[in-house]
């Protein structure tokens, strides 16, 4: 097929898999690829441990207030807890009231709440009138030694828990969750260590992140100054490099500093020298043939889309294995081939793939079939490392 980008008359439909708001598709494997995509910016970032919630897990700031899951809880019990509706709470982020929710997860409030827990509904609330009882001498006195005996042996009562104050210092941004986000993308977004991110709000192992959900951005830790130098100075010690020339003045003009020569050999023609052998030594095969419907666009779109029927078979587009094998937000399967060179090959909008992770694949093997969609295509992405390169660049 020829290197030349094939487009088409008709508007573009962007996949399923690749939904992700105006930012594009943006795949996230950093803790199943090790340093593949790099975040090490994020990671140098230091960032405050989380306020501790008052009694009812609550943590209250200036704009807002969240709280925090207990073990077991669903949206209902932490409503209860904190006297608001539960189909308020509920709906406010975006899950079932009785869902199961994850220790230490962030439910946001939708309004403010205040003062200490609601009573014990077991428990007779304070005030309460009891039914009249007849008095009699016996009574009575049998009524003031238990008064005496509960005087001597009983011990102070404790005051109710109360609610915790109002954090001082920043107050962190409150993000809530897009189709096709995850939680490398928001980590990368505001330049905050993903661990810290799932710290804050409770994630899991996966990092796994629900669309509609609020999570809190870690507020950044100033960087505590380093100790002054010794005083016994080292060789090179408060020596200033001079600037590169290029970053105080532009570089020369293009232009000649010499005549040229009076006679300039011709260029060769080499576009006829292309021999079979050079045409068929393409890096990668194409995965699935067909037209390119939405071509790669760096930011926009990170690979390019391949209009294909539902059910074509996905082929690997070189040999290497199989690096991680995960879901998007709408659970659409996603398969990442490792290569030779520090190369990686992404599939997107497929299913029944045939493979797991860590097995080895040769070069156009079969890998999985395009998924259902309108249009069905197959998102295809290059990377070099960490950077999405134009696939159509490797292909045949």
């Amino acid at each position: 097929m020829s290197r030349s980008r094939s487009t088409m008359a008709a508007p573009l439909v962007l996949l399923t898999a690749c939904a992700g708001g105006p930012q594009g598709f943006d795949l996230d494997l950093r803790d199943r690829l090790g340093n593949a995509f790099d975040t090490s910016q994020a990671v140098e970032t230091r960032v405050a441990a989380r306020p501790a919630p008052d009694a009812r897990g609550i943590i209250s700031y200036p704009g807002y207030q969240v709280a925090i899951a207990r073990r077991g809880d669903t949206p209902r019990a932490v409503a209860q807890r904190v006297g608001l509706p539960a189909e308020e709470v509920a709906g406010f982020n975006g899950v079932p009231a009785d869902v199961t929710l994850r220790p230490g997860e962030i439910v946001a409030l939708p309004r403010r709440v205040t003062g200490s827990a609601p009573a014990s509904a077991s428990a007779p609330a304070t005030g309460a009138i009891r039914p009249p009882q007849p008095i009699t001498a016996t009574s009575l006195e049998e009524r003031a030694d238990a008064a005496i005996s509960r005087a001597e042996t009983s011990s102070p009562r404790t005051p109710a828990p109360a609610a915790a104050p109002v954090q001082s210092g920043p107050e962190p941004q409150r993000h809530k969750v897009a189709r096709g986000e995850t939680a490398f993308s928001i980590a990368r977004r505001y330049g905050v260590p993903v661990q810290a991110l799932a710290d804050w709000n409770g994630l899991d192992s996966n990092m796994t992140v629900r669309e509609g959900a609020y999570l809190l951005i870690p507020v950044a830790q100033p960087v505590v100054p380093q100790a002054a130098a010794p005083e016994t100075s080292q060789p090179g010690q408060g020596t200033v490099a001079p600037p590169p020339p290029s970053a105080a003045a532009p570089l020369p003009d293009e232009e000649a500093t010499q005549a040229p020569p009076e006679e300039m050999p011709p260029s060769a023609a080499l576009s006829g020298q292309t021999t079979a052998a050079s045409a068929s030594d393409a890096r990668l095969v194409y995965p699935v043939q067909g037209a390119v419907v939405r071509a790669f666009s760096k930011g926009n779109n990170d690979g390019i889309d391949i209009a294909a029927p539902a059910g074509t078979v996905v082929k690997a587009a070189d040999a290497g294995t199989v690096a991680a094998i995960t879901r998007d937000t709408d659970q659409v399967p996603i398969l990442v081939l490792r290569h030779s060179g520090n190369l990686l090959t992404v599939y997107a909008g497929v299913t029944d793939i045939t493979l797991t992770k860590g097995d080895s694949v040769a070069r156009g093997q079969a890998i999985a079939k395009v998924r259902p969609g309108n249009p069905a295509a197959l998102h295809f992405e290059v990377r070099e490392g960490f950077e999405s390169v134009d696939p159509v660049d490797f292909l045949e």
